[in-house]
């Protein structure tokens, strides 16, 4: 720690270069952070479900509705304790941008998902009105809606203005769940659309979760020369299905870390080779001090990492501080957040920069001779 004032003297030498390098690195490591938080989210994601709920859709795609007549014959199979459905609506509220889940629901669809939580009167309440919702505590605070208030969507998949009285707020218990949905009764949806629809998936408690595997092909079998045949899976993997609907997002955000990774190292390792050329003299006189090769290197690798960390501190901090507040990107992927796991990530990664950008200039600033570096100033 002695040596600090020496190491902060000459990084504030050249103040704007020094600046200039550290906010590069900060946009970085920003970078960094907001793509990992999405791996991370997508992965929680996929874990959000329970074994003991299948969900049963259309092999040919999850926009493919399956007939009515479906949900009591799966109701019939053994294992199988209860039939739900729902459907996508898609509507817009006020300007498109305002993107949120909504979803037309059967009456037996909430109490198969304890870990929703709803007051038992507020979900009374829903049940006795038709035009009823219940919107999650996100999306309350978003629109700043209140209970009893008449929301307005307009439809897209499904035409027209459709007014909803909000009855019921819910609150996951595990934030990967979203509280920025939409529900209403799919009843009132069959009714605006003169029946003319069916239900886009079906959801199957079942008694035991070890059946899973026998219900899914018990149900697939049964549809199996249908005009609609099926693939009914665990609730965890038809929720990870989601996510591959993006694409490879893995692949891609690896891409594009490593490449902002490799171009931020060329940028630190040009500002520390510029700073180790224009102090050559003062290496020699501090050489001719008694300082030794190794302790030379160590300063310069010092400042490469004091560099880099600072920028990863103001990356990664900020980061957290304004995308974890993000009502946009948690609205489109819920359960978003910088988590401490990928800050401290963040701040490994800024400390692997510095040293990989110093470790050219560090082995020079060891191995110049004191005669070669009073060659070159002469």
């Amino acid at each position: 720690m002695k040596y600090m004032r020496l190491i902060w003297a000459n990084l504030l030498r050249r103040k704007t270069r020094t600046v200039l390098t550290v906010l590069s690195v900060a946009v970085a490591l920003f970078l960094f952070a907001a793509l990992r938080s999405v791996l991370t989210a997508f992965a929680a994601a996929g874990e959000v479900g329970s074994e003991a709920r299948l969900v049963t859709r259309s092999a040919i795609g999850i926009t493919f509705p399956l007939p009515q007549a479906y949900a009591q014959r799966i109701s019939a199979l053994d294992g199988v304790r209860e039939v739900s459905w729902a459907n996508w609506f898609g509507g817009v509220y006020v300007d498109p941008q305002n993107f949120f889940a909504q979803f037309a629901v059967n009456d037996t669809y909430f109490p198969m998902y304890p870990e929703v939580r709803i007051p038992s009167e507020q979900l009374q309440a829903f049940n006795g009105e038709r035009t009823a919702a219940i919107v999650g505590q996100g999306l309350m605070d978003r629109f700043g809606w209140r209970m009893g208030q008449t929301v307005t969507l307009q439809g897209t998949i499904f035409p027209g203005d459709w007014d909803f009285t909000i009855r019921g707020v819910y609150v996951p218990d595990d934030p990967s769940f979203g509280d920025e949905s939409f529900f209403f009764h799919y009843d009132y949806l069959l009714e605006r659309t003169n029946r003319q629809i069916t239900p886009g998936w079906f959801i199957l408690q079942l008694g035991n979760p070890d059946a899973a595997a026998a219900v899914s092909a018990e149900v697939d079998a049964l549809f199996e020369n249908s005009s609609s045949p099926t693939t009914t899976e665990t609730e965890k993997a038809f929720n990870a299905g989601f996510v591959t609907m993006w694409g490879n997002v893995s692949f891609l955000v690896r891409a594009i870390g490593t490449a902002v990774f490799f171009a931020i190292l060329l940028l630190a390792a040009n500002t520390m080779m510029m700073a180790a050329r224009e102090r050559i003299g003062e290496v020699a006189v501090l050489k001719t001090l008694g300082f030794s090769n190794g302790l030379l290197s160590g300063l310069v690798m010092t400042e490469a990492v004091t560099i880099s960390l600072l920028g990863g501190v103001v990356g990664i901090l900020g980061a957290r501080a304004v995308l974890s507040r993000s009502e946009m990107i948690s609205s489109i992927i819920p359960g978003y957040a910088i988590e401490w796991s990928t800050v401290a990530l963040g701040l490994g990664v800024a400390a692997l920069l510095g040293l990989a950008s110093g470790l050219v200039p560090a082995i020079q600033a060891g191995r110049l001779s004191v005669v070669d570096a009073f060659r070159r100033v002469a």
